[in-house]
């Protein structure tokens, strides 16, 4: 049985037919548009043939926005998220992130996973943020699956398993997370989960150290140092940890300190010069 069409219904329908399909969007969360559109489309056979005419136009402009542009909306609500959670609204973030997570947005699924991961907004529950970052790192996330690698890395939520952990690493540094590469080339390096393979090390920590990434830089720094996977080298050595250290890193002022003990003023020249034109190339060939 149908229920009859109000004036407030109507004065509704009007209000909303004179806001374009983004400001709609801006106002109402996405699964209140829905439920509202169907209301009215049950409602649509007793309007006016003129409203019934601009209710189909708007029902076709907002679903063109919410169904064939959901990328547009969903990248929009994520952000709103993204927004609330940066000034610690962690209630409203879930509330934009957890619908679009259900309905299979990677990067709410991830957002949803750090919230579970960090208890913030919800009780800290790491097996469910196991569950959504999983779900966001099948779908081919770089973020989701170098947080899966931190987890199985360390045992956070899950059984410890360097192998998983290396997988997960290995698909995001394939995408060029430049953290994931840096953790890959450390598995290398110290031999978990893999083969030892000093080469591979230096292979995932160049990538990661062109990206500017301190951690790779130093782990450099300390391989031409030592000499592994590389010739012993004081002046590449003094160069990785001296732009280490630019990036904050206090090991590689350590060690850059430590390395001048044996090198000669002019070793250390041409290692400061190496340093200008490596951040000149924005560490890229370096």
């Amino acid at each position: 049985m149908s229920r009859p069409i109000t004036s407030i219904t109507l004065r509704f329908c009007s209000y909303m037919f004179s806001l374009s399909p983004f400001k709609v969007r801006h106002l109402l969360p996405r699964f209140v548009i829905i439920g509202i559109l169907k209301r009215l489309n049950n409602y649509g056979s007793k309007l006016s043939q003129i409203v019934k005419v601009h209710f189909l136009s708007s029902l076709a402009a907002l679903l063109s926005v919410l169904i064939v542009g959901g990328q547009g909306v969903y990248a929009q609500s994520v952000a709103i998220g993204l927004e609330a959670a940066q000034r610690g609204d962690f209630a409203l973030a879930l509330g934009e992130w957890q619908p679009l997570a259900d309905q299979g947005d990677a990067d709410a699924q991830f957002y949803v996973g750090v919230l579970h991961f960090n208890g913030y907004g919800v009780t800290q529950d790491r097996n469910a943020a196991e569950k959504w970052y999983r779900l966001a790192a099948e779908q081919g996330l770089a973020r989701a699956q170098f947080n899966l690698g931190v987890m199985f890395f360390n045992g956070y939520g899950v059984v410890q398993n360097y192998s998983e952990a290396g997988k997960w690493y290995r698909l995001s540094a394939q995408q060029g997370e430049a953290q994931a590469q840096n953790n890959l080339g450390y598995m290398y390096w110290k031999g978990e989960g893999v083969q030892q393979d000093y080469l591979e090390a230096m292979t995932y920590f160049r990538l990661s150290a062109a990206q500017g990434h301190g951690q790779a830089q130093f782990s450099l720094g300390w391989m031409y140092w030592k000499g592994e996977g590389v010739v012993q080298d004081d002046v590449f050595a003094h160069m990785w940890f001296s732009i280490a250290e630019s990036q904050g890193h206090d090991e590689g002022k350590k060690n850059r300190i430590g390395v001048e003990m044996t090198m000669t003023a002019n070793d250390i020249a041409k290692a400061q010069l190496l340093v200008r034109d490596c951040v000149a190339l924005n560490f890229k060939g370096c």
